[in-house]
C-alpha cells in the first residue's frame, strides 16, 4: 500500500520494516544525545563553554528539522511526540518550538482502498451497504487515523435523527506501528535516566508510560466514544459548549461515526467575521471554558488545537455573537486529581493577584519543585516579573523594548536551570492543553489579555474556597480549645504523680519550673483561641453579620483570660 509518493513505514510493517524503524529512531535519539553530551556538558568542563553558547541554536535548530523529517516521514507515534516537543514552551527553545508547531497537518493520507478494507473488516459489511454514501477524499489526516464524511442509510438516520456523518478509521497496522515506536522510546528514556542533569528534574521512564497509556487509549476508538459522553454531560445544559453524538451502532473500536458538526475552524478569523462573529470575544470564552474544564470539573479535553475545535453560528441568532464551541476528537483526555486541582486553583488565584511568593508556594504545592528547593531567588523573580509584565496583553508586550526582554530572560533562565524542577507524571497532559489553550486565544485577538480572564475566575475560586478556609480557621481554633482544655489536666497528673513519688524529684526548683510552664502553656493556649477566634468572625462577617460578630465579640474572653494567667505569674 502506498501513499502515492513512496511505501510507508506506518502501514502493515513487516518484520524487516519493523527492526529497521526501531534502528532508525534509536540511532537518531543516540547521535543527538552524543552531539548535545558533547557541547553541553564535556566542552564547558575543559573551558570551551562559549563554544557551545556560540553554536546552541545553529544546533537546535538542525535537531528540530531533522526530528520534524523523521517524523512526516515514519508518522506513527514520532508525530506525537512531536506535537508534544512543539508545545513545551516552557522550557525547550523556540528554535525547536517554532519549526514542529506544525506537524499537526502535515499527514500524508492513507488511500482510500486501504480505509475502506479496514472498515468493512470491522463493520462486518460492506460501505455501501452500511452507508448511503462514503466520500473518498479525507477531511482530516492525524497521525493515527482519518476521517470521511459520510451519509447514513434512511433506517439508520430515522433511528438516531442524523444524516451527515463523519467516519473516523484508524490507519491501517497503527497498532504494531505503536508498539515499535514505544519500544524505541522505552530505551531513549533508559538512557535519560540515568544522566542526572535530567533524572534530577524528571523520572524520563515513569513519563515514557504514561505517554504510552495516553497513546494506547487514543487508538481505542469505544473509549473516545465514552470520553465525549463524559464530556458531554460535565457541559450538560452549557449553552457555549456542543459536542457531536455518537452512532453506536456503526462504531466500533477501530471505527468510529459521528454526527457532522464541522463549522468555522476556531482560528479562522475571517471567516468568524463573515459570520457576524466577532473573534475577540470568542477568545476569553474558550480560555474560560478550558479553564473550568481543568480547575472546576477535573477532566479536560487535552488537545484543543485548532482543527478540533469549531465556532458554531447559532440556526436562527435572537441576538449578534449567539454561537457555541464544538468539541471534536476526545481521543487524547486529561484527568486532574483532587490535590493537584486544589494547588492550580491556588496557583491561578496567586497568578491573578500578582503575588510571586504565593506563585511558587503554589508550584511547590503541585510537584514541580521538589521539596527541599531553596526558592527566595525564584520568588524575587516572579514578584519582578509580575510587576512588569503582568498585567499587559499581548499587543503591549510587543511594545516592551527587546532588551528588557532579553535580560530578563537571561536572568530568569539562569534561575529556572539551576533550581532542582520536576515535570509530574500527570502533567504532560496539562502542559500540553495551557499551551494551547494561550495560542489559540492569542490567534483569536492580539490584544488579548489572560489576566482579563484570570481574574474574575480566580475572584469566582476565591468566593468558592472561602467556605472552605473558614471550615480550617474554625477546626483551628477547636483544635486549639482542645488543647487549651487538656493542658490543666496533663498538668495536674504530672503534679500529682510527682507528689505520690511516681516521678522523682531531683530539685526544690522544679515546682517553680512546672508552674511557670503551665502558666506559660494557658496564655499560649489563649493566644492561639483569641486569633483563631477573631480571624473566623473576620472572615464570615462579610457573608454573616450576626455570627461573625459573635465570634469576634467571643474573642475577647480567652484574650482576657491570657492577660489574667499573665498577671497571676508576676
Amino acid at each position: 500500500m502506498t501513499s502515492g509518493r513512496r511505501e510507508r513505514t506506518d502501514q502493515l510493517p513487516g518484520v524487516g520494516a519493523t527492526r529497521a524503524r526501531y534502528r532508525r529512531i534509536v540511532r537518531f535519539a543516540a547521535w543527538h544525545l552524543a552531539v548535545t553530551w558533547w557541547f553541553e556538558l564535556f566542552l564547558p568542563r575543559i573551558g570551551l563553554g562559549k563554544v557551545a553558547e556560540r553554536t546552541r541554536t545553529k544546533r537546535m535548530l538542525r535537531f528540530a528539522q531533522r526530528f520534524r523529517v523523521l517524523a512526516v516521514d515514519l508518522g506513527g507515534l514520532m508525530i506525537k511526540v512531536g506535537q508534544f516537543l512543539s508545545s513545551r514552551l516552557d522550557v525547550l527553545p523556540p528554535e525547536i518550538t517554532a519549526e514542529l508547531e506544525g506537524l499537526q497537518d502535515e499527514v500524508p493520507p492513507v488511500p482510500f482502498p486501504a480505509i475502506r478494507g479496514l472498515a468493512e473488516t470491522e463493520l462486518g459489511a460492506p460501505l455501501d451497504r452500511v452507508f448511503a454514501s462514503v466520500e473518498e477524499v479525507p477531511i482530516a489526516a492525524a497521525s493515527f487515523g482519518q476521517a470521511h464524511r459520510a451519509q447514513l442509510q434512511s433506517t439508520d438516520s430515522a433511528d438516531t435523527g442524523l444524516t451527515s456523518v463523519v467516519l473516523k478509521v484508524q490507519r491501517p497496522g497503527i497498532d504494531a506501528i505503536i508498539d515499535i515506536d514505544l519500544a524505541a522510546l522505552r530505551k531513549v528514556g533508559g538512557w535519560l535516566s540515568r544522566i542526572r542533569l535530567v533524572s534530577s528534574r524528571a523520572d524520563v521512564p515513569a513519563l515514557v508510560e504514561e505517554f504510552a497509556q495516553i497513546s494506547l487509549l487514543e487508538i481505542d476508538y469505544q473509549h473516545e466514544a465514552t470520553n465525549l459522553e463524559r464530556f458531554a454531560a460535565d457541559f450538560a445544559g452549557d449553552t457555549r459548549v456542543r459536542v457531536p453524538d455518537v452512532v453506536w451502532e456503526r462504531s466500533t473500536r477501530r471505527v468510529l461515526t459521528l454526527e457532522d458538526v464541522t463549522a468555522i475552524k476556531v482560528t479562522d478569523t475571517a471567516a468568524l467575521v463573515a459570520a457576524g462573529i466577532d473573534p475577540a470575544r470568542v477568545a476569553p470564552v474558550f480560555a474560560s471554558v478550558m479553564f473550568d474544564q481543568m480547575f472546576t470539573n477535573g477532566y479536560f479535553h487535552a488537545d484543543p488545537h485548532p482543527g478540533n475545535i469549531f465556532v458554531t453560528p447559532a440556526r436562527r441568532p435572537a441576538a449578534d455573537d449567539q454561537w457555541t464551541l464544538t468539541f471534536i476528537d476526545f481521543g487524547m483526555m486529561g484527568e486532574v486529581t483532587l490535590s493537584t486541582r486544589n494547588g492550580l486553583r491556588k496557583l491561578l488565584i496567586a497568578a491573578a493577584s500578582r503575588d510571586g511568593k504565593g506563585l511558587v508556594a503554589a508550584i511547590r504545592d503541585v510537584g514541580v519543585l521538589v521539596p527541599s528547593a531553596d526558592t527566595t531567588e525564584l520568588e524575587r523573580a516572579m514578584t519582578h516579573l509580575f510587576a512588569r509584565f503582568g498585567g499587559l496583553g499581548f499587543a503591549e508586550l510587543r511594545e516592551v523594548d527587546p532588551r528588557e526582554f532579553l535580560d530578563f530572560a537571561v536572568e530568569f533562565g539562569d534561575l529556572v536551570r539551576s533550581l532542582p524542577f520536576q515535570l509530574p507524571e500527570n502533567f504532560l497532559l496539562i502542559i500540553r492543553a495551557m499551551s494551547l489553550t494561550s495560542g489559540v486565544a492569542s490567534s483569536l485577538d492580539a490584544r488579548f489579555n489572560l489576566w482579563d480572564s484570570v481574574e474574575p475566575y480566580a475572584a469566582q475560586l476565591l468566593r468558592d474556597e472561602r467556605g472552605n478556609l473558614v471550615q480550617d480557621v474554625a477546626q483551628q481554633a477547636l483544635d486549639a480549645a482542645g488543647v487549651a482544655l487538656r493542658l490543666p489536666r496533663r498538668l495536674d497528673s504530672l503534679v500529682t504523680r510527682i507528689e505520690d513519688g511516681g516521678i522523682a524529684v531531683a530539685t526544690p526548683r522544679l515546682e517553680r519550673r512546672v508552674a511557670q510552664l503551665d502558666r506559660s502553656f494557658k496564655r499560649t493556649a489563649s493566644a492561639l483561641v483569641f486569633g483563631a477566634l477573631l480571624i473566623a468572625g473576620a472572615l464570615v462577617r462579610p457573608d454573616d453579620l450576626v455570627l461573625g460578630s459573635v465570634l469576634m465579640v467571643s474573642s475577647a474572653v480567652p484574650l482576657l483570660h491570657g492577660l489574667w494567667a499573665g498577671r497571676s505569674g508576676l
